[in-house]
């Protein structure tokens, strides 16, 4: 791109920029060292010249006004461009305008809105010269992600594999991790949120890199496909799709959001006397069906906790799983996740979130119904991923029943 070219177009930007504010008075660039360091580099007289002509061929089709000094040299050195006609300006170097990308943006995603209002959002930053993304050039990136959440929300029963549903909806393998960013938009429903990790954006819409099964620890038998398998120690894991139905005597039961705290929690004396599941990060929709199933096994008196880390996107999943759980006639409780239910020196090893990330921290926790742990997190606020804690286990009073058998039998089940 030339000199005199580079000049032209940030000229046109800050005419734009003008005209989104509604000021009356034109653009200009005073041709400066901080406005126009391109020209005062020029070092040779062919690239003066050549600077010089682009800038006449400008103001010969009326898209700008050119002040010179009259007093030096030749009378042609540059003091300051103007804008005459951003429109011309704009049609001169071939650029498309703001409202003409925005028009084209908006036809592309107007038949997206009833379905994603947050993209009403996203066209108004737009049209108001900001973000997200690179602006109304975006828009096809935009409505690539709404395809993808439509056709996930579609086959929210089942998991597939990141980069072969890629290859499915979008033909490139690897165009739907490029398009991360806009599904958390479009999940979220929020311009200005904070971004969740890639994965846990994935695992929301059920894609997974590789298969992940349901991991699950304690005590009980697990239907699947009509065929009944104990719970062995220190764990059974199935895929989510596959299980009809949950028989247990547990006492309590503990969803885990990390892979590592897991396994230290099914090595836990006590963990034979409830239940204990592996989230896989952000539950997806099949885990969250699955986890119904879990749910529905259990009498309404036995408490159900959720452990996880103590930063945003540990109360993002709760606050997702606790819907789950609502919906299913449960209330799940924190577990681990809250400053007063720490040891001195675990609080010790912890950092100290951001304002932005402590407000989302709350906001999440209000949302996965824990208000208790947002006062304290308050007081006290800190972040702490839970492999850096001991794992415990829920203490409960009443002895595990022996409803496991008998229930298999009503069911009709064959055990293995």
């Amino acid at each position: 791109m030339s000199a005199a070219r580079r000049v032209l177009e940030r000229l046109l930007r800050k005419g734009e920029r003008a005209r989104l504010r509604g000021q009356s008075a034109p653009a200009s660039l005073p041709m400066t060292g901080a406005s126009a360091a391109e020209y005062l580099a020029l070092s040779t007289l062919a690239e003066q010249e050549d600077f010089h002509a682009q800038v006449r061929l400008a103001e010969r089709d009326g898209a700008i006004s050119a002040q010179r000094d009259r007093h030096r040299d030749d009378g042609q050195r540059l003091l300051r461009l103007t804008v005459r006609d951003l429109d011309a300006l704009a049609q001169h170097l071939g650029i498309a305008l703001l409202d003409t990308r925005m028009a084209e943006a908006r036809a592309r995603l107007d038949g997206w809105l009833p379905r994603f209002p947050v993209i009403a959002e996203v066209l108004d930053a737009w049209a108001q010269g900001k973000g997200p993304g690179h602006g109304p050039e975006s828009a096809a990136d935009l409505a690539d992600a709404a395809r993808v959440v439509a056709a996930r929300h579609a086959d929210a029963g089942a998991e597939r594999m990141l980069r072969r549903e890629s290859v499915r909806l979008l033909g490139d393998s690897k165009r739907l991790e490029a398009l991360t960013p806009w599904l958390a938009l479009l999940i979220g429903g929020e311009v200005n949120a904070s971004a969740p990790e890639r994965e846990h954006v994935w695992s929301a819409l059920g894609l997974r890199r590789e298969p992940q099964p349901m991991l699950i620890a304690g005590t009980g038998t697990l239907v699947v496909d009509g065929t009944g398998l104990p719970l062995v120690r220190p764990y059974l894991g199935i895929p989510v799709e596959r299980l009809d139905a949950v028989v247990t005597g547990a006492r309590f039961l503990l969803t885990i959001e990390n892979l590592a705290s897991f396994h230290d929690a099914a090595a836990c004396e006590g963990a034979a006397d409830g239940l204990l599941v592996y989230t896989g990060g952000m539950p997806s929709p099949a885990w969250r069906r699955a986890c119904a199933r879990v749910l529905q096994a259990l009498p309404d008196d036995v408490a159900v906790y959720h452990w996880g880390d103590i930063d945003e996107g540990g109360f993002r999943i709760a606050a997702t799983l606790a819907a789950a759980m609502r919906e299913a006639g449960h209330v799940v409780r924190p577990w681990l996740m809250s400053p007063q239910d720490l040891a001195p020196a675990e609080i010790e090893a912890a950092r100290r979130p951001s304002a932005t990330q402590l407000s989302a921290m709350l906001r999440w926790a209000q949302a996965a119904g824990w208000p208790d742990v947002a006062q304290v997190l308050t007081v006290r606020p800190l972040l702490l991923e839970q492999e850096a804690l001991r794992a415990r286990l829920p203490l409960q009073a009443s002895a595990p029943s022996d409803t496991g058998s008998r229930h298999l039998h009503d069911r009709g089940v064959d055990r293995v």
